[in-house]
Parts: structure tokens; C-alpha cells; sequence
């Protein structure tokens, strides 16, 4: 059985004493794949090493909400030219994020439509954090995909059935976090079970989100394997049915990924 975790954050300092031992946790667990998502442009030397020294692991390119200020993007060329390399699969994370609004509204919605963009003419999926934004988050994907071909996920998907029901309206996957273990979410797991499987994907988000029966530690690739336990519980399937169907699907939609064997 082989597991991807479509999201984590191998850069960040949470893993600079060991890293070498969460790799090999991974490796030992059967995460076959990991994707290291980049945050600020200014790191993405350091997201693009981690991805090139590594077997099994690529990389995406992009700004997260959070850093629209700072290092948000009015045009995709940048983007484009970046995500040239061969370890680069996606485009994000980007997206909205009204919950803290670490930069204003309207820089990340120029951000986010520079991503969009830049996913368009690639042809590489868009990564989408959205967090108290579902209606401009799904108004702004469905004026874009109206442009032409667009194909992405809302990842970490923690939020309404009516985000679900967009996004998969206009093609677009969702990737469920260790979010679906945690007692206090029953509303999401209800709204899980009714998700399509052949259009959802696992991942992490460490080091953050570890999944229950990890709560309250540093999250890790490793962990992911809790989350589909989870998720296959939710679908009533196996889980040997259930890695089968989100590795499928992973590499579906992250065509640029190449499957291990």
C-alpha cells in the first residue's frame, strides 16, 4: 500500500533537527509521495533543493495569502517561468484568507488571480487555501475558469458544503487534512461522506494539523496514513480501496508527477 501526501511544508524550521528521520518515518509508513509546498517566493530556492535531493518528493511555487502583502504577485510571469522546472507540479498555495487577514483583501485577491493565471497557462493544478472567503474564493475560481482550462483542489479542506459543491462543479478535487479526525468535526466528516471518492486526495499540512491519534505533536508526511483511515471509515471502503483511489486520483490531477515503480 502506498499513500501520497499531497501537502506539507518540508522547509519549515519544525523539521531542520530532524529531518532525515521524518523522511525515513515516511518512507517506512509508505508514503510513496510528497508535495512541498511553497509559501513565500523568497524560500522557493529552499522548497526546489528539498525537491531535487529527494526521490518521490516535488514542489509547487506560489505565495500564500498570508504573505500577499509582502510577496504577493500582480502578474503570473514570474510564476510561469519558475514552474518550468521539472520538480515544480503546482501552482500555490494561493488563495483567500479572511479569518486573520494578514494582508489586506484586496492584495490577496490580485495575488490569487495572478496564481490562477499563471495554473492556466502551465497547464499545472492551483493549490487554494480558503478560510472565511468561500463566496469570493468561489466567485473569483468561476469568473477565472471562464477564461479557459483550469484545474486545481481546494486543499485542507475544512470548511462548507457549498465550497465542496463549487469547486467540484468546475472540476477541481478537495484534500482532506488530518482536520477530519478531530472530535469537534463531525460537521465536516458529514459533509465528507457525501464527497465523491474518485475526486479527493490526502495530506498532512505538517507540521501543522497532526491527526488524531497524533493531536497536540508536530505534524508529520508519515502521519497522513491516520487521515486515510479516517477518510476511508467515512467511505466505507478498505483502506488497501482507499490509497488506490487517492493515489489515482493524485497523480490524476498532478500529471507532471511521475508514480513511483
Amino acid at each position: 500500500m502506498s499513500l501520497v501526501d499531497s501537502h506539507c511544508h518540508l522547509d519549515f524550521p519544525a523539521f531542520e533537527e530532524d529531518f532525515d528521520a521524518v523522511m525515513a518515518r515516511a518512507a517506512n509508513a509508505g508514503i510513496g509521495t510528497m508535495v512541498t509546498i511553497c509559501t513565500h517566493l523568497s524560500r522557493f530556492d529552499n522548497v526546489l533543493a528539498i525537491a531535487r535531493a529527494h526521490d518521490g518528493v516535488y514542489c509547487t511555487v506560489g505565495v500564500h495569502p498570508h504573505e500577499a502583502e509582502e510577496e504577493g504577485i500582480e502578474r503570473p510571469d514570474r510564476l510561469i517561468t519558475l514552474a518550468q522546472d521539472e520538480n515544480v507540479i503546482g501552482i500555490g498555495e494561493t488563495g483567500l484568507d479572511y479569518y486573520y487577514e494578514h494582508s489586506p483583501r484586496n492584495v490577496q485577491r490580485q495575488s490569487f488571480r495572478a496564481h490562477i493565471a499563471a495554473a492556466r497557462e502551465t497547464g499545472l493544478p492551483l493549490i487554494v487555501h480558503t478560510r472565511d472567503a468561500d463566496e469570493d474564493t468561489a466567485e473569483i475560481l468561476a469568473e477565472e475558469y471562464k477564461k479557459g482550462p483550469l484545474t486545481g483542489l481546494i486543499h485542507c479542506f475544512s470548511t462548507s458544503s457549498y465550497m465542496a459543491e463549487k469547486a467540484l462543479a468546475i472540476g477541481f478535487y478537495i484534500s482532506l487534512s488530518g482536520i477530519i479526525t478531530f472530535k469537534a468535526a463531525e460537521a465536516l466528516r458529514e459533509t465528507v461522506r457525501a464527497l465523491p471518492l474518485d475526486r479527493l486526495l490526502i495530506e498532512t499540512d505538517a507540521p501543522y494539523l497532526a491527526p488524531v491519534p497524533k493531536r497536540g505533536k508536530r505534524n508529520e508526511p508519515s502521519f497522513v496514513a491516520h487521515t486515510g483511515a479516517m477518510l476511508a471509515d467515512l467511505k466505507q471502503v478498505g483502506m488497501d480501496e482507499l490509497a488506490r483511489a487517492t493515489t489515482d486520483n493524485f497523480f490524476r490531477i498532478f500529471a507532471k508527477a511521475e508514480r513511483p515503480g
